[in-house]
């Protein structure tokens, strides 16, 4: 079971910080081209679309899978290294969510609401998009990390 809880961990931290990345890499980057009223309309299409079943559920499994997987240790128990890896990859994941809870969902919201409000796509775009992008970069350092670290975990011997 611990094999199992430690594979599902790093799966579903790979699969979350993987998101991060392309958002980060890829998406952002291309929204950054184009004029104030697409980037608002496609922004906003995205944080509507994004918290869906599929992402929900691996946003979750990155938490639940390795604080499982603390308290299920394997047989023979772990080295202070291994669990030190787990904990960090864990905190690290945690911090990712809390940042995505604290800074930009509040910022998803508030471009969602400036769709009908008096604030122009340009205005909108202008509180949103420095401030979301500087957001995003900790959150996906923090799930890269993370991930790194679980995957360590998983794999130092002694």
């Amino acid at each position: 079971m611990s094999t199992l809880l430690l594979a599902l961990a790093v799966v579903s931290a790979g699969l979350y910080a993987g998101m991060m990345l392309v958002f980060r890499t890829g998406v952002m980057p291309a929204l950054a081209r184009v004029p104030d009223d697409q980037f608002a309309a496609v922004m906003r299409r995205i944080n509507e679309e994004v918290p869906r079943a599929v992402f929900v559920t691996t946003m979750f499994a990155s938490v639940l899978f390795p604080a499982a997987a603390l308290f299920v240790p394997p047989e023979g128990g772990r080295t202070s290294l291994q669990l030190w890896l787990l904990i960090g990859g864990l905190a690290l994941t945690v911090l990712n969510h809390a940042v995505t809870a604290g800074g930009n969902v509040p910022l998803n919201n508030a471009l969602a609401s400036a769709e009908n409000g008096p604030a122009t796509d340009a205005q909108a775009r202008a509180a949103f998009e420095t401030r979301w992008n500087r957001l995003h970069a900790v959150r996906t350092l923090c799930a890269v990390a993370g991930f790194a670290l679980l995957v360590a975990g998983a794999v130092v011997t002694g």
